[in-house]
C-alpha cells in the first residue's frame, strides 16, 4: 500500500468540508481528480474509505483510521517544512559555543543576551572548550563556533578576528614587583601564580611568557573566578595574569596594580587576538554574522578605561 502526504490531504479536506466539491476547491484540483484518488488509494487498501449515498459525506471506519493518521502526520509534516524554511531564510538553527578561553564567560554572555532576543528562534548552547577538543569537535559538527585565542590551519574552517587584549601582571599593590614597569619571565621565580583551572597550554602566562623562557613559578594555585583571583591578589597572597579587559571590567579594590609583560623580543607589553572559529559553510549564515557583529560590538566597550 502506497499512501502519500496528497492522500492524507485528501482525506482530511473530505472530512473537514462534508463533500467532494468543497474539498476539490479548497484542494485547488478537480472534482473528477479527487474521485481518481480516492478511488486509488480504496483500490490499494482493499477497503472503503467512505459511506457511500450519505449526506454529508462519511469516512467509514477505515477511513476514520486514515484520517487518525493524517491529523497526526500532516502537522509533524508542516512544523519539518517551516523548520526547513528558516532554515534556508537563516531564521532558525542551532549554535553551539565552545569557548577556549576561561575569562571569556564574562564577556560573551552579554552578547549571547541580545542575539537572543533577536534570533529566538536560534537553539543556543555554550560548552566550556577547556574540557575537550574544541576545534576537532567543531569540525565533528559537535559545535558550531569556537572561541579561540590560537588559530590552526584547518581545512573549511574560518577564524574571524573579534578583538584584541594584552594579558596584563597583577600583584598586590604593595608586592614587590609592584615597583617594575614591565615584568619579566624571571620575576615569576619564587612567586605563586594563580591561574583558572585549565592547563597550562591554554593560559597566556605560560605560552608567551614562562613556557618559552624555560621559567616555572614556585607554586600554582588554581581558582575558578575572576573575582576570587583578585580578592587573593590584593591579599598578596599570589600574583596572576589576566586579560586586560577582565581586569577592567572585575575591578572590586585599588589594593592590586597592574603591569605590562615582557614580550619574546623584550618588547613592552603582549597582544592577543581573540577568534571566532566557524566552519567556512556557516560563517556568512545571517544568525551567525550577526553573533559576530555582536562580539565585536561587546568587544567595543571592553576596551573602554
Amino acid at each position: 500500500m502506497h499512501i502519500e502526504f496528497r492522500h492524507l490531504r485528501t482525506i482530511k479536506a473530505i472530512h473537514d468540508t462534508g463533500g467532494l466539491a468543497r474539498a476539490a476547491d479548497s484542494l485547488n484540483i478537480t472534482q473528477s481528480a479527487l474521485s481518481h484518488q480516492i478511488k486509488g488509494i480504496e483500490d490499494q487498501a482493499g477497503v472503503e474509505l467512505f459511506v457511500r449515498r450519505s449526506k454529508p459525506l462519511k469516512l467509514s471506519s477505515a477511513g476514520m483510521k486514515l484520517l487518525a493518521a493524517a491529523e497526526r502526520i500532516l502537522p509533524q509534516v508542516a512544523e519539518l517544512e517551516a523548520e526547513f524554511a528558516g532554515l534556508v531564510s537563516g531564521k532558525s538553527g542551532r549554535l553551539h559555543i565552545a569557548i577556549e578561553c576561561h575569562a571569556c564567560f564574562e564577556w560573551l554572555f552579554p552578547v549571547l543576551e541580545q542575539f537572543r532576543k533577536a534570533w529566538p528562534e536560534v537553539d543556543v548552547d555554550i560548552r566550556p572548550g577547556l574540557a575537550f577538543d574544541a576545534l576537532p569537535a567543531l569540525r565533528r559538527e559537535e559545535v558550531d563556533l569556537v572561541v579561540s585565542s590560537d588559530p590552526e590551519e584547518l581545512p573549511e574552517t574560518d577564524f574571524t578576528p573579534l578583538f584584541d587584549y594584552e594579558p596584563v601582571f597583577v600583584a598586590a599593590a604593595q608586592h614587590p614587583l609592584a615597583q617594575k614597569t614591565v615584568i619579566e619571565a624571571q620575576d615569576f621565580v619564587g612567586q605563586t601564580l594563580i591561574t583558572y583551572p585549565v592547563d597550562r597550554t591554554r593560559l597566556d602566562v605560560f605560552t608567551q611568557l614562562l613556557i618559552p623562557a624555560k621559567v616555572e613559578p614556585a607554586a600554582i594555585r588554581q581558582v575558578e573566578l575572576t573575582a576570587v583571583i583578585l580578592m587573593l591578589v590584593a591579599s598578596n597572597r599570589g600574583v596572576a595574569v589576566l586579560p586586560d579587559w577582565v581586569v577592567r571590567q572585575v575591578r572590586y579594590s585599588s589594593d592590586y596594580v597592574t603591569r605590562p609583560l615582557s614580550g619574546p623580543d623584550g618588547a613592552r607589553g603582549v597582544t592577543r587576538r581573540l577568534y571566532a572559529a566557524t566552519r567556512s559553510e556557516d560563517t556568512a549564515r545571517p544568525f551567525m554574522a550577526h553573533l559576530i557583529r555582536l562580539a565585536r560590538q561587546e568587544a567595543v566597550k571592553l576596551q573602554r578605561p
